[in-house]
């Protein structure tokens, strides 16, 4: 990531090494290293440039959404948009984008199949972030609506670290097939997780509980909350949304609470980790598998 980064210009190269030296669980490029080696035993150069193109993809978006969030914190610490201003991030987001771009280009092996996987994981990126504006207008967000946002947001980038992981070293279809379920499962497993840590993670995981609910998003535990609440009381609290009313928040989150939101979705969370570990059985045994198997349970796990 270091090299791809690499500028004759000081003050990028000093900015960019803040941001490596925060740079995260870094579970997209993991998911890329063990998806090979459970596919062959092995990584190559093409594989390490496809997980690093994950990695510098997913945060330059990240860059992007400090911005439209307007966020001062990301990971615990202090965001760039909120030292250096916001056009220094967006620079900075294109930058880390350009630097994916050329990764991939320098690859041997798939590029132009994994160039249009990643242009399809941008596309969905962009489409995922408006319609969840969309959506947060009139907060009539429905489960489709959700599962569309989130795979678009999220899923969309763990099928491409893990594809494109498989793509570098000559994977066969089957396996190919399983890896790309395995990344969507696992993405959708993973959203919904920093969704339930919206409603009651752990306050030192870098960013206030209820910021989804601030700023308008309706995602499953509240989806889940309204379908055990009934109907009339789910309208009146997305009326509460839709108008940003006093207090809305806290009144949300206890509703969320009162009507078993995070237990509903918890339980759907654990059936894509259960579907995740089921598209292993296509990798023959080794220890990559088991680890993969491990990272799923991880992600359920987690309380950051």
């Amino acid at each position: 990531m270091r090299e791809y980064l690499k500028s004759d210009i000081n003050l990028l190269n000093s900015t960019n090494d803040n941001l490596l030296a925060n740079s995260g669980k870094q579970i997209r490029p993991v998911l890329s290293l063990l998806i090979a080696r459970a596919c062959c035993g092995a990584v190559n150069d093409n594989t390490l440039r496809y997980a690093l193109s994950t990695e510098l993809l997913h945060n330059a978006t990240l860059l992007h959404d400090d911005v439209a969030d307007a966020s001062d914190q990301r990971r615990g610490k202090p965001t760039l948009r909120s030292i250096m201003g916001p056009e220094v991030s967006v620079l900075v987001g294109d930058y880390w984008l350009v630097s994916a771009l050329n990764a991939i280009m320098d690859c041997d092996c798939g590029r132009d199949e994994c160039l249009k996987l990643f242009s399809r994981t941008l596309g969905n990126l962009a489409e995922g972030e408006m319609l969840q504006l969309q959506k947060a207008e009139n907060a009539d967000t429905t489960m489709e609506d959700y599962l569309r946002i989130i795979y678009s947001k999220t899923g969309s980038l763990f099928v491409s670290a893990a594809k494109s992981a498989a793509i570098s070293v000559g994977a066969s279809d089957t396996m190919l097939e399983a890896a790309q379920q395995f990344g969507m499962n696992l993405g959708y497993a993973f959203q919904i997780k920093d969704d339930i840590l919206d409603y009651c993670g752990d306050q030192d995981m870098g960013k206030p509980l209820g910021v989804d609910i601030q700023e308008r998003k309706i995602t499953l535990p509240l989806l889940g909350a309204f379908a055990n609440a009934g109907l009339e009381k789910e309208m009146q609290i997305r009326e509460k949304v839709k108008n940003a009313v006093p207090h809305f928040k806290e009144e949300v989150m206890a509703f969320v609470w009162e009507y078993g939101g995070v237990d509903y979705a918890s339980a759907i969370m654990e059936e894509y980790v259960s579907k995740a570990k089921a598209c292993l059985e296509a990798f023959p045994e080794s220890e990559e598998k088991q680890m993969l198997g491990h990272l799923a349970s991880y992600i359920a796990e987690r309380n950051r």
